[in-house]
């Protein structure tokens, strides 16, 4: 039997997104739910001391390029978004607010989307809220909660526990307290998980 694992994510990630739809498949064919976790990337890299590979131009070309190769490989739609980086601080709180109120997995299939498939700039707060409105979510109530101090420090610390897990990067899986990083490890996870 393969018990569920941990998967830490941010939607700023694209590898994060083509985990996110691996990870859909992998539940569906396995009848398990597996636990996401959001955290704030840019707080995990800053807290490491690491850059980021998209802010490193030869890397940036080069992940742009893999991710719509592991995408056609894996027949997923994925389109690199024009407005990148999008400023996830908001979106990963609200995953804090879907989770409180029950629409978690919702919310996180509709950003992933909208971000990686329909090519939307979501660091526009209209847009953000005509996806609210899709999920017939409040969004004048959704963005006060999301910017509530308990919201705050549950992503804050959420990202400290990843830290100071060891994990430093996103996609990251743990299972059997084991780390595997990055969207080619997944069924790395997945064979930890089932020992």
């Amino acid at each position: 039997m393969i018990k569920s694992f941990d998967f830490y994510f941010d939607f700023i990630s694209p590898y994060s997104f083509l985990a996110h739809k691996e990870i859909k498949k992998i539940e569906k064919r396995n009848s398990i739910k597996i636990n996401y976790k959001p955290i704030l990337l840019g707080g995990l890299h800053n807290l490491h001391d690491i850059k980021a590979p998209a802010f490193i131009p030869a890397k940036a070309k080069h992940m742009i390029r893999d991710c719509k190769l592991i995408a056609e490989k894996k027949n997923i739609k994925f389109k690199f978004n024009s407005y990148f980086p999008i400023r996830s601080l908001i979106l990963m709180r609200g995953v804090l607010v879907a989770e409180e109120d029950n629409y978690k997995s919702y919310y996180i299939d509709s950003i992933f989307n909208a971000i990686w498939q329909d090519g939307l700039n979501l660091n526009d707060e209209n847009i953000i809220q005509k996806i609210l409105k899709n999920l017939n979510v409040n969004p004048k109530t959704f963005l006060l909660r999301s910017a509530s101090s308990s919201i705050k420090d549950s992503l804050r610390k959420r990202t400290n526990e990843a830290y100071e897990k060891g994990i430093f990067g996103a996609p990251s899986f743990v299972a059997n307290n084991k780390i595997f990083w990055g969207q080619d490890r997944i069924e790395f996870a997945l064979d930890e998980a089932g020992k």
